[in-house]
């Protein structure tokens, strides 16, 4: 017994070596064998006011749900609410926010109105859910397309947002308008398939005066993948202060117009295909004949 408090006979010295050693980032097991303390009494009185390194400290999985749960309750929530919102017990909430303020209490109707929210909030996660999850499966079933699917779809594209000949205006042009680029992304690979040179294309950007009209120029220049020699100057769209507009925000960048140079001869290929396809249509819709005379 005598050998060991002579051991810690010069308890001062023996302090300022652990912590100088605590303060190099040392731990406790490491301190105690570099100074050979084997008395845990002795080692803390050493460390006494000293903090553990940043290392040592263990993480809480805790810490986050704690914090969450002080933030809510200082927005107003009470336990029950929180204890759905984060899955913990209402012992820990309590032990976590029992130092914040008590939140004033709501009258029934608020309370009705904040859990009717909090359920179509849910509904509503659970609906885009399976929107997306219905949205995958339909794009896993398409696979790969043969030329002769992509063929047609060109064509009904074109048809649907191309310009197109009238007996009252002729114009056989090939001249296709499109904001969504996955529109123009399959309008293009269709051009390629029936052998038109990206040489032959000019491209313009109609975009309304208040968007980003430099950043939508780059936007579809990089899309398309052409220089911007081959852009015509952009066309700029007064804004209308009477018209609430929804296309806005840093998602919109106007429409891009895609005109074929001497298209003349492929515009008609394109109408007499767009034919072609209907009168198909029709000759299996066309209603069976009964046989009789």
């Amino acid at each position: 017994m005598a050998h060991a408090h002579s051991k810690y006979a010069d308890f001062e010295g023996l302090r300022e070596r652990a912590v100088a050693l605590r303060r190099a980032g040392l731990s406790r097991r490491q301190i105690r064998d570099r100074l050979h303390v084997d008395n845990n009494d002795i080692l803390n009185r050493l460390l006494e006011g000293e903090p553990p390194p940043e290392w040592t400290k263990r993480p809480n999985a805790k810490d986050d749900l704690r914090a969450r749960a002080r933030e809510l309750r200082l927005q107003g929530w009470t336990y029950d609410q929180i204890q759905v919102e984060l899955g913990c017990s209402k012992s820990s909430i309590s032990l976590w926010v029992r130092d914040l303020p008590r939140p004033e209490r709501r009258d029934p109707t608020e309370q009705a109105k904040l859990a009717g929210r909090k359920r179509w909030e849910h509904e509503l996660a659970i609906r885009d859910e399976e929107r997306q999850r219905t949205k995958a499966a339909a794009a896993q079933e398409i696979g790969t397309m043969s030329d002769r699917e992509l063929f047609m779809t060109g064509v009904a594209l074109y048809w649907a947002e191309g310009t197109k000949d009238k007996p009252y205006d002729r114009r056989e042009n090939v001249t296709f308008v499109n904001s969504d680029p996955g529109v123009i992304h399959v309008y293009l690979a269709w051009l390629d398939l029936l052998g038109i040179e990206r040489e032959r294309l000019r491209y313009t950007v109609m975009i309304h005066e208040t968007a980003d009209v430099t950043g939508a120029e780059r936007f579809w220049a990089d899309l398309v993948g052409a220089d911007r020699t081959a852009f015509n100057k952009t066309t700029i769209k007064k804004h209308n202060p009477k018209t609430v507009r929804k296309n806005v925000g840093d998602s919109y960048r106007g429409c891009l117009v895609i005109k074929v140079l001497k298209g003349s001869d492929l515009y008609r290929r394109i109408e007499g295909s767009w034919t072609g396809m209907v009168e198909a249509v029709s000759r299996i819709t066309a209603p069976v004949s009964s046989g009789k005379v």
